[in-house]
């Protein structure tokens, strides 16, 4: 099987992920900057994969199958780390436990629908909120070197990373409620058909 252009973006945001979270612990200005630059590499190419299957005519089901998984094993990888060393600490690991749950909730959903033969596409507040998501762990990955460049009196790059969080986590919270009822709804027409 010749994996098309779009695929292997998405398989090489899978692999990049192991590489990130041994790079997180590389002491120093080394464990900011290199998982930094490697998140944004991935991120980068969860834009550049869709937009490449559509100019390109290389949509798949195995693209349609491994960019959410890609997207959902990237964002968590990053969160259980950062909440690890208390870059996310506090209050603020409630902001990280809904963008968790929420992506556990849909994926499950999204298996569920699936057996019934319903997609469930992904809308373009999803999208957003997955680049929002993406943008605040970008810049908590940043640490100290980023609270060097990005100081404005109160705010630092700390500070609106976790604001920039808890505004991906409301958007996290209304999509995926939009997605469970669709799903609820469909699981009660399959019901009434029975």
């Amino acid at each position: 099987m010749k994996l098309k252009i779009p695929n292997i973006l998405t398989i090489g945001r899978i692999i990049i992920v192991p590489i990130f979270v041994i790079t997180f612990f590389l002491p120093g200005m080394y464990g900011d900057l290199i998982p930094f630059f490697l998140f944004i590499a991935a991120s980068f190419t969860d834009f550049l994969d869709g937009l490449l299957a559509r100019i390109l005519k290389e949509e798949s089901k195995l693209g349609e199958l491994l960019d959410p998984i890609a997207d959902k094993i990237l964002v968590c990888a990053a969160l259980v780390l950062l909440v690890m060393n208390e870059t996310i600490k506090n209050y603020e690991v409630i902001a990280a436990i809904i963008i968790l749950v929420r992506e556990i909730l849909i994926s499950s959903l999204r298996e569920f629908l699936a057996k019934i033969s319903v997609a469930m596409p992904v809308t373009n507040l999803a999208k957003f909120k997955t680049f929002l998501q993406m943008f605040a762990i970008s810049i908590l990955l940043t640490g100290e070197f980023g609270n060097k460049i990005i100081n404005f009196e109160d705010y630092n790059a700390q500070t609106i990373g976790i604001i920039l969080l808890w505004v991906s986590a409301f958007l996290t919270l209304y999509t995926g409620y939009g997605y469970l009822v669709k799903g609820i709804d469909h699981a009660i027409a399959e019901d009434n058909k029975n």
